[in-house]
């Protein structure tokens, strides 16, 4: 049996179109909101069987890698976040980058040597790699008209995955892949009611934000709120996304008010300097990313100061 692992934003499903278009196989598929990276452990394989993992932190899924490996499964992992250790297993195929400007969309677009190019850009756009993404796609010699039309797909695609559970989501991210599989090309795609919906409902959430002023304002950093709402749940990566390039200079911090008196949060390390955003989450028990953007699932209220003290310590040079 063969499952396929992903995680839900745009990066994650991109990588996967991209494998499954070029290589069809029928698979047993496992994803969530884009937060829910721990998906390993619900992969029931036996031995012989074979497990593709895209777009999930190795290190915060190591036990149940090390388990699958040691019970005979063949697991083959794309991915560019943190990895830790891995595992030296002849089951396993990692192919492993943490370097700012790749993405798990762009290491599967290099071992199909660029066969679903189109799905590589939309998703790098998706993760906020405009710069890699503008690039691939001059190579591949696609129109502006078309590229802007990648942008703002990937960036849908990945607003989509945003929230701590899945109904704060438009779709569910399984029924958008299969959605986006149906339609094969991104044009395809893009004339759907699906994509209308999506496309509404980012602009939507983006207006809800316009107005919003940082709670916490230093020259290498900036930290605002949002409210406990579905908008601002859906809204919180991509608002990050739109501030570092709006301040290239400084890094940020959208904090999203939860029930339970603590936030979810999301970091951008500076785009002038896109390192340190894991080292500041992964500070935090429920913490991590990749260095230039990452989150944590859950700050209590108690511990905003400590975060606040983490980004100065990292972006300020304060201790």
């Amino acid at each position: 049996m063969q499952y396929d692992v992903f995680n839900g934003d745009a990066d994650g499903i991109c990588a996967l179109l991209q494998l499954r278009l070029e290589q069809p196989l029928v698979s047993t598929r496992i994803t969530g909101i884009k937060r829910d990276i721990a998906l390993l452990e619900r992969v029931h394989a036996e031995p012989g069987d074979a497990v593709t993992v895209l777009d999930i932190s190795m290190i915060k899924n190591s036990d149940a890698l090390r388990q699958l490996l040691d019970n005979g499964v063949v697991v083959d992992y794309i991915d560019h976040h943190a990895a830790g250790e891995i595992p030296d297993n002849p089951n396993l195929t990692a192919t492993i980058s943490e370097a700012p400007e790749v993405c798990t969309a762009l290491l599967v677009n290099g071992r199909l040597r660029g066969a679903r190019v189109a799905w590589a850009i939309t998703g790098a756009f998706g993760d906020n790699l405009d710069e890699p993404a503008q690039r691939l796609a001059e190579k591949s010699g696609l129109r502006v008209s078309d590229v802007a039309a990648l942008r703002e797909l990937g960036i849908c695609i990945n607003y989509n995955g945003y929230g701590p559970s899945l109904d704060d989501l438009h779709f569910h991210p399984d029924a958008l892949y299969e959605s986006l599989f149906e339609a094969e090309q991104p044009q395809a795609f893009l004339n759907s009611s699906t994509f209308r919906k999506l496309q509404q409902g980012y602009q939507q959430d983006l207006a809800a934000s316009a107005n919003l002023k940082p709670v916490v304002e230093q020259p290498a950093f900036a930290v605002y709120q949002l409210p406990n709402a579905s908008w601002a749940r859906r809204v919180s990566g991509v608002l990050s996304n739109d501030l570092v390039r709006a301040y290239p200079e400084r890094a940020h911090a959208v904090l999203t008010e939860r029930a339970d008196n603590s936030f979810l949060v999301s970091v951008r390390a500076p785009f002038e300097r896109r390192t340190g955003a894991e080292a500041v989450c992964s500070q935090f028990e429920t913490g991590g990313g990749r260095e230039a953007a990452a989150g944590i699932n859950r700050l209590p209220a108690g511990d905003l100061d400590r975060l606040v003290n983490a980004l100065a310590a990292e972006y300020s040079g304060q201790a």
